[in-house]
């Protein structure tokens, strides 16, 4: 049985969420067979430790979560073909870390009020969008993002239209990414800006949108 570690570490903005991200992945493992362990310790980012691991969720993390040894055992961990998922705030996690930009695909830089738009399916072709519909509706925190993912060589998932709600500053209209996978030196990895909310946690179609991309992780 495969089992992922979820790390919680936020120096930044702590998100009172991550509470309830960890029971519904942990819900989804019981579903679907997978075990989860959840830390805010750094010191479990060590070569014996993190080998019991397939995949690390890096769970609306933020700020320099990670020591120069921790750096280098989940970079080793990674490269080694074990999975990568960010949820939310993990892309403002490490700015000082280069290799760790390569692995979100993206930075956060700001975003405005939360609000309501609806999210659009960029490519259903995959097991984290198969399932939702076209246009969802959906109240987040809108992230912009220093770069363009898809720069990257990221595959965009999910998108929203920056007319669509008020405050964007990237300029890339309907193009704006929301959710994307890839691979970066060897991981497989998956990012979702969405799950600022604790109650996003509850929600069918989000959990569903986690599971694909825990399972594109897991390979």
């Amino acid at each position: 049985m495969a089992r992922i570690l979820i790390y919680r570490r936020n120096l930044r903005f702590p998100h009172a969420s991550v509470v309830d991200g960890t029971r519904a992945l942990g819900e989804l493992g019981e579903r679907h067979g997978f075990t989860v362990d959840a830390s805010e310790d750094p010191a479990v980012f060590r070569p014996a430790a993190l080998r019991r691991y397939a995949a690390v969720v890096f769970l609306s993390t933020g700020g320099p979560v990670l020591d120069e040894a921790g750096q280098d055992a989940l970079r080793d961990h990674l490269t080694a073909g074990h999975g990568w998922l960010g949820v939310h705030a993990a892309s403002s996690t490490a700015y000082e870390w280069p290799w760790f930009e390569g692995l979100v695909g993206a930075r956060f830089d700001r975003h405005p009020a939360i609000q309501t738009a609806p999210v659009r399916v960029a490519d259903a072709d995959h097991p984290a969008t198969a399932h939702l519909p076209a246009r969802w509706e959906w109240t987040d925190e809108w992230y912009d993002f220093r770069s363009d993912p898809r720069d990257r060589g990221a595959r965009v998932l999910l998108t929203v239209d920056e007319a669509d709600y008020t405050g964007a500053s990237m300029g890339l209209a309907d193009r704006h990414p929301l959710a994307w996978c890839g691979e970066h030196d060897g991981a497989p990895t998956f990012y979702t800006a969405l799950g600022h909310a604790p109650e996003a946690y509850a929600d069918r179609a989000f959990r569903g949108h986690l599971l694909g991309g825990l399972r594109h992780v897991l390979g």
